[in-house]
């Protein structure tokens, strides 16, 4: 399924001003929406292959080589074994993660091995994950990443910007991304442990909307505070807000300390109750992770086998 992209919109610094988020309605709802599903047996089967469809297999690490980004997309291609996608009937539906994502300078590692796939390489930028190298720095760091064959573009923002106010400069810098990513999607990352209020959260993913921002994502996975369900509420109920204003679809990432299926089914509850299901596929609803997967593995194996197998029998990398 084909999403149109945000075209984005002019801003609004009064839309952004009058924004209001109540947190303990936030931490009330968000407490509440892992237990609003009960999702057993097969069940809990199809929803946990839906969320390996959803997952950007991530791997940034200084040791990253070309060889580890191999194997990281080979499981990608593959990301269960044949003998459990055998016994779950969807050898045929062609399974594979979301995405993969790594830095510029694995990009053209990434895109080989993925070629003849439709699996996009997503490449995190613009300074990441700090956000605070020279702006044309960062607009070329995107440009040669799009250049090198990354469909996808993960940039951090500038922090700075929230915490000051300065909507105009977040917004303009955004859109200045946007621009560079030329055809690649932009995903805008928050880094919400950093921006200390909630109201801050659900501005800062309303400006990178406005900007054109095709997804906004909640974490580098470097904060020390990542992503958590009321943050999620927060950014989830911006994008219901933009939609309602303006038609457009925009995509939702949390990133950072998700790594059980459990989480995984709660993230899938949030986007299914806040958005709907056009939400819960890979164009519009992403889950950054590096260790996720293998979790989901082993849980879909105790519910064919009834027994766990060692998580070694199930590596990343």
């Amino acid at each position: 399924m084909s999403i149109d992209r945000n075209p984005g919109m002019a801003l609004d610094l009064d839309w952004v001003s009058e924004t209001r988020v109540n947190r303990s309605a936030v931490e009330r709802r968000a407490s509440t929406l892992p237990g609003r599903r009960t999702v057993k047996s097969h069940w809990q089967a199809a929803w946990l292959v839906r969320a390996i469809q959803v997952i950007d297999l991530t791997t940034l690490g200084g040791d990253d080589t070309p060889g580890n980004v191999r194997r990281l997309c080979a499981k990608a291609r593959n990301p269960i074994r044949a003998d459990l996608a055998d016994a779950l009937g969807i050898t045929s539906l062609g399974l594979t993660t979301g995405a993969v994502c790594v830095y510029h300078e694995m990009v053209e590692s990434a895109v080989h091995a993925l070629a003849g796939t439709q699996i996009p390489v997503a490449a995190v930028s613009a300074g990441f994950p700090a956000g605070l190298n020279p702006l044309d720095l960062r607009i070329e760091e995107i440009r040669r990443s799009v250049a090198a064959g990354a469909r996808e573009i993960d940039i951090v923002i500038s922090r700075r910007h929230v915490l000051t106010g300065n909507w105009r400069a977040l917004y303009d810098e955004t859109r200045a991304f946007r621009e560079a990513c030329g055809t690649a999607h932009l995903k805008t990352i928050l880094a919400t442990g950093e921006l200390a209020t909630l109201r801050n959260v659900y501005r800062a993913s309303l400006i990178c909307m406005m900007a054109g921002a095709d997804f906004i994502k909640t974490s580098t996975g470097k904060e020390t505070v990542n992503a958590t369900l009321p943050v999620s509420l927060v950014m989830v109920r911006a994008i219901r807000a933009y939609q309602a204003r303006t038609g457009a679809k925009v995509g939702f990432k949390p990133a950072g300390g998700l790594r059980t299926a459990k989480q995984a089914l709660d993230w899938l509850i949030l986007m299914k109750e806040e958005l709907g299901d056009e939400w819960l596929s890979p164009t519009l609803f992403r889950i950054g992770a590096s260790s996720l997967l293998a979790d989901i593995e082993r849980q879909l194996e105790h519910y064919l086998t009834g027994a766990y197998s060692a998580s070694f029998r199930h590596p990343m990398q």
